[in-house]
């Protein structure tokens, strides 16, 4: 393999430079002594600043295309003179920068989705449909497998909100585009992309679809989620993920949450974050089309903020979820509403391996695991991504 040297062979280049450039590379540039022999980037403003940096090196590691720079090896003294010569720019030493690791966020890693992922299950195929503020177009940890997006309340980052919340510091590329961060965040949850950097999600290979029916504040009427529940619909997508709710119903939605059942979309919300309460979980949650969806803590406690309810099905890590949010950024969120991408993303994940609609549904709550929570706080129990796949938790080869 060769680097981009017109013809210098880097591995060659290593051969002949040997220890001494190591010494030199342990304690810096700084720290080199004039004799050690020292790996240097040589910016040059002119052709007598490119000869003279040619000139001074032992090897020539690199020379550019299109840039007026090359990376050479020369003693430390050479180095040092180079900075002193007016046709050149800068020397600097050709230092290392390391991939961004990965975070696998502790919810994930508390309902086996890595156990999932380790088996080659990754959600390829299944199309996961967002219902939210909307998603960040260019998020380097959603882009990958970013499908279709859809606005029923546009993207808008001027001015400010109640209670002096302010939106997403994010460029509407698309009217659908994410203006609040909370619709980036649970995409994130259910479909991170598995790439080295950033978070993994719940179905990291499914197709994400933004839905945009709540504004930069967070807020969206009846009409708007409901046209977005039918758009889904429309579409033919598996999963309906609803991170939203109120405390009264709309006929409205409702009519939209029944239609989509009626097409097979597999539909989830969250429970709300009324907590601690009894009784009281949030529209569309509520509705029996829909499954409700409670948060839990890293100790499998009950959040203390969770809704609860006969209505609520399944439990799902939602207390200080780490995950992306606009502008290519990362944040910590708690709520019911992070929980509920988690079930949606395991759902993604059944619908790739080719179970619909109410069979999601029944798969996931046979699958989850006794945490020792009331049936009004965690339903069924904790959401098992490893079990509902067909998995135990020791097969992560």
């Amino acid at each position: 393999m060769r680097d981009n040297d017109n013809g210098v062979s880097r591995r060659n280049v290593l051969k002949v430079a040997g220890a001494s450039v190591a010494t030199a590379a342990a304690g810096g540039l700084a720290a080199a002594k004039p004799d050690d022999t020292v790996e240097i980037n040589v910016g040059f403003a002119s052709g007598k600043g490119r000869q003279k940096a040619l000139a001074a090196a032992d090897e020539v590691v690199r020379k550019f295309d299109s840039i007026d720079v090359v990376t050479i090896r020369a003693a430390k003294r050479a180095a040092t003179a180079l900075e002193k010569n007016p046709n050149v720019r800068y020397v600097e030493e050709n230092g290392t920068m390391e991939a961004l690791a990965q975070t696998l966020p502790w919810g994930q890693d508390r309902v086996d989705s890595d156990v999932v992922h380790a088996n080659g299950d990754l959600g390829a195929g299944a199309d996961v449909a967002i219902l939210d503020t909307g998603i960040d177009d260019d998020h380097p940890d959603l882009t990958d497998h970013l499908g279709k997006g859809k606005a029923f309340v546009t993207c808008d980052t001027s001015g400010g909100c109640r209670y002096g919340a302010k939106p997403a510091d994010n460029t509407c590329n698309y009217s659908w585009t994410d203006d609040n961060n909370h619709g980036t965040h649970c995409a994130g949850i259910a479909a991170g992309d598995d790439n080295s950097q950033g978070v993994v999600g719940a179905a990291p290979d499914a197709t994400l679809h933004a839905v945009k029916v709540l504004d930069k504040c967070g807020s969206g009427t009846y009409s708007d989620i409901a046209a977005g529940v039918e758009y889904v619909a429309d579409q033919g997508w598996d999963v309906a993920s609803m991170s939203l709710g109120g405390s009264s119903g709309s006929s409205a939605l409702k009519d939209a949450v029944q239609y989509a059942q009626g097409q097979g979309v597999f539909v989830v919300a969250a429970a709300g974050n009324s907590g601690p309460c009894s009784d009281c979980v949030s529209y569309p949650a509520a509705y029996s089309e829909v499954m409700a969806v409670s948060s839990t803590a890293s100790d499998d406690s009950l959040s203390d903020f969770s809704s609860t309810g006969p209505e609520v099905e399944i439990a799902a890590p939602g207390t200080d979820i780490y995950s992306s949010v606009a502008n290519g950024g990362y944040d910590t969120y708690s709520g019911t509403s992070m929980a509920t991408p988690h079930v949606a993303g395991v759902a993604g994940q059944l619908a790739s391996n080719g179970t619909t609609g109410s069979d999601i549904r029944s798969t996931l709550k046979n699958s989850a695991e006794d945490i020792g929570l009331a049936s009004n706080e965690s339903g069924s129990g904790l959401l098992d991504a490893a079990a509902a796949l067909g998995y135990d938790s020791s097969d992560d080869t």
